[in-house]
């Protein structure tokens, strides 16, 4: 299957991906950065999946998320009746589970489920047995249990419990799928009833906060949903996607392990949710994030684990074939070793936000970012992997310089507005020399545009957040320049690339990729900033098209073939869509 033919269920723990036939074909348990006990996304049906569908096979007819929730209604019509499925994960509260109900609509359907759990993405094979009338399977740590009214099957190849029922009109039959470490007694039985309307009430009572009243409300509220869903909530901590090695090009092998949280989301993903009205998640994100970066500047780094752990050892899973023969699959991700100038703006800037916007008490915050402002005023000059993670030569990247200037800037701002304490006159004049170096050296004027990095002629789509970060004002030719330069040299059937991987050689991996659905959406909001309204919102509809018929997005999109592809779905992407959406709301029409 594509892509975008999968829906995502979750618990603010971990997420599972179902397909348009019926089978959970991705989930990590028991949280988003686990082993996978359902890998058939990256290796095939027998690395473990979970098929609920009509006996006859096929694909369904429809499906949709119940109104205000994350509960995904699949329906079936087949020659004799009609069925939906009912998929969902309640609120993490003793464990992890999974929950699907079958409903009959009309006539009679005759249903068949097939369950495959494979730990540690698909390598462990464990023991099937009954007990007290459901399904238990263990091996090593894992433990669950599946629980229905339905007799299973156990089947010697491939291993797999099976099962046929007929479900009538007006019948429902449940399926309750519990995970708990193998050490531990049963976790207490679900009644599925009973958690589908508890789990609907808790979405539906979750985005009635949401103050957002723009013309693009159902786009916002899903991209709300998705970003919450992605949230591990005993941390706060969001990931970039709850997928790995979802390639950036079929076939290529630009495949990445997303589940950890990015330091370059922080200021945009804060936005977004004070901008929307979610004080308590953006607070949860920003203690994350203070958590997360505690310690000496010099060992920043640029992603962390959901509970802000440092360590994500990158290792390859040779005995999975990728999603369509993509590889290789990697787990863990050696990135987050790379030095990023960037990172300092960002957290800088976040909390910068968090202030302004009232967030709750942060201590020692101020003295956190006065050590980063230390450190930076002496590592400001030092080249970088940039903020697309090029595994490739340190490079002086005119983005990763400009976020030094906004860390100066805020914290002149924190004083001067805020009433904090710092020696603000040399944070002035720090961020004066880096303004003028940016200019001199970041800018080319023949083409009146700014560049990738110093010196060179190559673009990057990250230039497109100059307008919004404050440093130069939005009626300066030069962001303008910028813009038209990245329209001229830096997009695909309108879309927009981070970068062109063989420009001045920046990138040494091999293949190419898609274009970057967040980058195009920089792009509309830059229009929307610079008065060029009609565009932005031309363009921002054309990307809402993208999304998938419940409205999910993965981090990039092949123009060629007409599909997505990275990881799946992709907070940024969702986050971009929250930013954008309101940027479009407050921009005065143009003429």
């Amino acid at each position: 299957m594509r892509i975008e033919d999968y829906a995502l269920v979750g618990d603010m723990h971990t997420a599972a991906l179902v397909g348009r036939n019926g089978s959970v074909d991705w989930l990590c348990l028991p949280r988003f950065d686990s082993g996978a006990c359902f890998a058939a996304l990256l290796g095939g049906h027998r690395a473990g999946h979970w098929l609920l569908a009509p006996a006859a096979g096929g694909t369904c007819a429809g499906r949709r998320y119940r109104d205000g929730t994350l509960v995904l209604e699949t329906t079936w019509d087949v020659p004799g009746g009609c069925a939906r499925v009912l998929d969902f994960m309640p609120p993490r509260q003793e464990a992890p589970d999974v929950v699907r109900i079958v409903e009959g609509v009309r006539g009679r359907v005759e249903m068949r489920t097939e369950l495959l759990l494979r730990f540690d993405y698909g390598e462990v094979v464990p023991w099937t047995r009954e007990r007290g009338g459901e399904l238990a399977v263990i091996a090593g740590p894992n433990a669950a249990w599946l629980q229905s009214p339905v007799p299973l099957t156990q089947e010697s190849r491939p291993r797999a419990a099976t099962a046929s029922f007929t479900v009538a009109a007006g019948e429902r039959v449940p399926f309750v799928l519990t995970w708990q470490e193998s050490w531990r007694s049963r976790p207490h039985r679900l009644e599925a009833a009973e958690e589908l309307a508890n789990t609907e009430r808790m979405w539906r009572e979750w985005l009635g906060r949401c103050r957002y009243r723009g013309e693009y409300a159902e786009a916002v509220s899903g991209s709300l949903v998705t970003l919450k869903a992605l949230t591990y909530a005993p941390t706060g901590g969001i990931v970039a996607a709850p997928t790995t090695s979802l390639p950036e090009l079929i076939g290529g092998s630009r495949n990445w392990d997303y589940r950890y949280s990015w330091l370059r989301d922080a200021a945009f993903t804060l936005q977004a949710l004070i901008g929307a009205g979610y004080s308590e998640e953006a607070t949860a994100w920003r203690d994350w994030l203070l958590r997360a970066v505690a310690g000496d500047p010099a060992d920043l780094q640029i992603m962390y684990t959901i509970d802000g752990g440092r360590r994500m050892p990158e290792r390859t899973l040779d005995r999975l074939p990728g999603y369509e023969g993509s590889r290789p699959v990697r787990v863990g991700n050696a990135a987050a070793r790379q030095f990023q100038l960037d990172v300092y703006g960002e957290v800088i800037d976040c909390l910068y936000q968090a202030r302004q916007a009232g967030l709750g008490p942060e201590e020692d915050a101020w003295d956190l970012q006065r050590a980063f402002m230390d450190y930076l005023e002496g590592a400001w000059r030092e080249p970088g992997n940039g903020l697309w993670e090029v595994r490739g030569p340190r490079r002086p990247f005119v983005h990763a310089k400009v976020l030094a200037w906004v860390a100066a800037d805020r914290m002149v701002a924190s004083v001067e507005r805020q009433g904090l304490d710092g020696p603000v006159g040399r944070w002035r004049a720090l961020r004066e020399e880096i303004h003028q170096d940016v200019c001199a050296h970041g800018y080319d004027p023949g083409r009146n545009t700014f560049t990738q990095f110093y010196g060179s002629r190559g673009l990057d789509a990250a230039l497109l957040l100059i307008p919004r970060l404050g440093f130069l004002p939005l009626d300066d030719p030069r962001l303008a320049g910028t813009v038209d330069a990245v329209c001229r040299e830096l997009t695909e059937d309108g879309f927009v690339l981070r970068y062109r991987p063989e420009a001045d050689g920046v990138d040494r991996l091999p293949g190419g990729e898609g274009v970057f659905v967040p980058c195009s959406f920089w792009l509309a909001h830059a229009l929307a900033l610079l008065g060029r309204r009609s565009r932005a919102r031309a363009l921002f509809e054309r990307l809402l098209s993208l999304r998938n018929d419940v409205g999910l997005l993965a981090e990039e999109y092949d123009p060629g073939h007409r599909r997505q592809v990275g990881n799946f779905p992709q907070a940024y992407s969702h986050v971009s869509i929250v930013n954008t959406a309101e940027a479009l709301t407050a921009a005065a029409p143009s003429a």
